[in-house]
């Protein structure tokens, strides 16, 4: 079988499925572990489908399964950081900013460049990643219940101690957007993430452009309400029409 061939087998397996192992390819395939690796890395570099421990989901696939925070490390990293250092722009001296959990959140707290800032966040990643990088900075770390998925505290505790802060601008990320639906995997962590965005004066989403079009568990937000979506180039013309309908886009 032709490598392009393997790769569209593989395509329709993983979409039909919507998740499916790495030994289910092998068997089906009859190839190498090493080959179905490589394709798999190859189809999730090009935004195809999302590479999990052990197997492969589906872009579009089910909602059942959230990767974990390490696996979304992986996944679109040249869009993300792409995302953050355009997020990055959007942050003035001596602001208050509220910053959510997720990687592409990380990378753009790692790119803020002021001097004198407030950064309030409820993600420990976030926290550990900006905790010694500039003395300036006055940082606060929300605690709650502490969610290991997406290394993010929520719950009443976050929840009430947000609905106190007020926000020059709030940063959020998601694990889908569907028309002005924004959604993600957790109904408790968006409900915090939508108390953040409720006490800001300027409400920007970074997502990568493999988040258009996919539904997820929990719509916490309607797009309509959020000023800026931040996304990648890969983003379609069609899409642009799309969702310019919604909120001012930025790539």
């Amino acid at each position: 079988m032709l490598k392009r061939e393997r790769l569209v087998a593989i395509l329709e397996m993983v979409n039909t499925a919507g998740l499916v192992t790495t030994t289910e390819l092998i068997d089906a395939l009859q190839v190498s572990d090493m080959t179905i690796r490589r394709d798999l890395d190859e189809l999730n570099n090009s935004g195809k489908l999302i590479r999990i421990h052990g197997g492969a989901q589906s872009i579009k696939g089910s909602t059942l399964y959230e990767p974990s925070h390490i696996e979304k490390r992986e996944m679109h990293i040249d869009e993300k950081r792409a995302i953050a250092k355009l997020g990055a722009q959007f942050v003035a001296e001596e602001e208050t900013v509220f910053i959510g959990s997720g990687t592409t959140l990380e990378l753009l707290a790692q790119s803020i460049q002021v001097n004198q800032l407030r950064v309030v966040t409820n993600s420990l990643p976030v926290f550990e990643s900006i905790q010694t990088r500039n003395a300036n900075w006055e940082l606060v770390l929300i605690g709650g219940t502490y969610r290991n998925r997406s290394g993010a505290f929520i719950g009443n505790l976050a929840n009430s101690t947000l609905e106190s802060l007020k926000f020059d601008k709030a940063f959020i990320g998601v694990n889908g957007i569907h028309n002005e639906a924004v959604m993600n995997a957790s109904a408790e962590e968006g409900r915090t993430q939508g108390i953040a965005l409720n006490n800001a004066q300027q409400k920007i989403i970074l997502a990568d452009s493999s988040k258009l079009n996919r539904d997820d568990f929990y719509q916490f937000y309607n797009l309509y309400d959020i000023d800026v979506l931040v996304t990648d180039q890969s983003i379609t013309n069609e899409e642009l029409e799309q969702y310019g309908q919604f909120t001012k886009l930025v790539k």
